[in-house]
């Protein structure tokens, strides 16, 4: 499915997207290996353990990549030109390993470029939740998409 193009977006639509996803203590290892992240909360079960939480907390980075993975598919697959920041990024709740994410988007707000007339910004919130409905992530990201060919 292609992504929408500038004038496709209504300010205020919420896209509940379809796609969810289990997270392994597989994603947890790697994407801390991968980030070369040697936070022990992440990927050290015995240290994890003698925590509040009692086990290991998923990375907070790999949910906020997720999370915007998620919505791509339905919003931004092949129309997007680059990202151009995020802001008011939160983790209200930690993500465990065996959790499922899924993820709602509202289109905050939307302008043509002042520079570049083949595309505008648009500013999106999204939000994860686990499957107990908690929310665990949100930010607000600033993406410029292409409008549509003349």
């Amino acid at each position: 499915m292609a992504g929408l193009y500038l004038e496709e977006f209504v300010v205020g639509h919420v896209f509940r997207h379809t796609l969810r996803k289990t997270v392994t203590e597989s994603d947890n290892m790697l994407f801390s290996v991968m980030t070369l992240n040697p936070q022990p909360l992440h990927i050290d079960f015995d240290f994890a353990a003698k925590t509040e939480w009692g086990k290991p907390l998923v990375n907070s980075l790999f949910t906020l990549g997720l999370m915007i993975g998620i919505s791509v598919n339905d919003i931004t697959v092949g129309t997007t030109v680059a990202n151009l920041g995020m802001k008011e990024t939160v983790f209200p709740h930690p993500v465990f390993h065996g959790d499922t994410i899924r993820v709602e988007t509202t289109v905050v707000s939307m302008r043509e470029s002042k520079s570049k007339p083949d595309r505008g910004i648009v500013e999106f919130e999204h939000r994860a939740y686990n499957q107990n409905d908690v929310l665990v992530a949100k930010c607000t990201r600033q993406a410029m998409m292409l409008k549509k060919a003349a």
